[in-house]
């Protein structure tokens, strides 16, 4: 099948131009200009953007175990609502977790036939399956997921120094990391106060599990990627290291100060954090020290996130935002003067590269043929009942966002038809 699409913001790796985007059996076979003559059937997106497909590299989708969180249907259809093509789904909180490679087989086993977008997997590095790494590395896992404190789960313990090291000398991997130090921590009291669920994880927690990490990698020459970085203390380390690191929209959008008492669907590890504190995370992504922005979308049931009690203490920790990362971050960019170029890179070929996927997250000839129609300009507000994840839950209900996706297309199939994702392999 060959067809092309034309508009007058292509965003290509060079930038965005007029251009016209020829697609032939599911991959890009070339960029011309917007009014060259170009084979098959042309269609003109008019105002509309096109932007490559995002890809998403930290994703919980829970099944098989907790497909009553979440599930490979659900998860998948809304990140192709939100424009995203590729997503790398995290070692928990499934059961069994992906930390062997019967486990891997078992989880590609729930999601075959129910993609609607590709479908990537970590897999995690927990105490006692050092000898599981390699083989599973070898299986295709983009690299190994681990916890520096307790995962709020009991199958997927956490990893000190010593485990770390261990791990680091089992299998030449990238490893991304949650970097929050244990001992810094503070047990919670129940509390409908969102400062005192917040007082619970401090900064110094992060900032030293960083630190740690970096450290411990160094000694070893591993790689070492930081997940959803909330506290902008930590960035002079990174700024000095060899490691790579993420944020969340969560983090760059909300602030401490406007999370009500009770709002349990705002409760994430680690947590969001003040104004100022935001303003310096978005700095950090101005510099380089921050390469991308991914969602972890960690969902859980409605019962689990204690809305009947606002309990923050007792609440499951995760935000779910498949479907509004680029709207969302979109917003909070173009207000502080970035360009949806930066965002392709934070949200596109950043995560792409991270993981090694060199056809996935860009418009050039030979990717796949991921692609997404998006109105820069349009607005909305957030309606829970028309997010497509199992659980309408979000701190963003009733926010006003900036940015329509319309059409998503994966290798050159639009995704609201039935599911077509394939696995993707390291």
């Amino acid at each position: 099948m060959t067809f092309s699409l034309r508009s007058r913001q292509v965003y290509l790796p060079g930038g965005p131009r007029a251009a016209t985007v020829t697609v032939h059996d599911g991959r890009i076979a070339a960029v011309a200009g917007y009014d060259e003559d170009v084979a098959g059937p042309v269609t003109d997106l008019s105002g509309l953007s096109l932007l490559p497909g995002l890809v998403d590299t930290h994703v919980h989708v829970n099944e098989p175990g907790r497909t009553e969180w979440e599930g490979f249907a659900t998860a998948t259809r809304a990140a192709a609502a939100g424009g995203i093509t590729s997503i790398v789904d995290m070692p928990l909180n499934s059961l069994p977790p992906t930390t062997s490679v019967a486990a891997l087989r078992e989880k590609q086993a729930a999601a075959r036939g129910r993609c609607h977008v590709d479908v990537g997997f970590w897999g995690g590095a927990v105490p006692g399956n050092t000898a599981d790494l390699r083989p599973l590395h070898e299986a295709g896992v983009f690299g190994f997921k681990s916890f520096l404190v307790d995962s709020g789960v009991p199958e997927f313990p956490p990893l000190d120094r010593a485990g770390l090291a261990a791990a680091f000398a089992a299998v030449d991997a990238l490893f991304v990391l949650h970097a929050e130090d244990p001992c810094g921590l503070l047990a919670p009291d129940a509390s409908r106060a969102y400062a005192d669920f917040l007082a619970s994880r401090p900064p110094a927690a992060e900032v030293s599990a960083v630190e740690m990490a970096l450290a411990t990698a160094a000694e070893a020459g591993a790689r070492v990627h930081i997940l959803h970085l909330s506290a902008a203390d930590a960035l002079p380390a990174l700024r000095g290291s060899r490691a790579t690191a993420e944020t969340c929209p969560h983090y760059l959008v909300f602030n401490a100060a406007e999370v009500p008492d009770g709002a349990t669907e705002f409760k994430c590890c680690p947590p969001i954090r003040d104004a100022g504190n935001r303003d310096r995370l978005w700095a950090g992504l101005a510099d380089g020290t921050i390469s991308i922005v991914v969602s972890d979308h960690s969902p859980s049931t409605p019962q689990l996130k204690r809305r009947d009690t606002g309990d923050f203490a007792a609440a499951w920790g995760g935000i779910a935002s498949l479907q509004l990362g680029l709207p969302a971050v979109w917003t909070a960019a173009r207000e502080r003067g970035f360009t949806l170029a930066d965002v392709v890179r934070w949200m596109a070929s950043g995560p792409a590269d991270l993981v090694g996927l060199r056809r996935k997250g860009r418009i050039a000839p030979g990717a796949d043929a991921d692609l997404v129609a998006f109105d820069p300009d349009g607005a909305f507000v957030v309606d829970p009942a028309a997010l497509h994840h199992r659980h309408p839950v979000t701190p963003y209900a009733g926010r006003a966002l900036t940015g329509v996706v319309h059409t998503t297309w994966l290798r050159g199939v639009p995704t609201d038809g039935e599911p077509n994702g394939e696995f993707l392999l390291r």
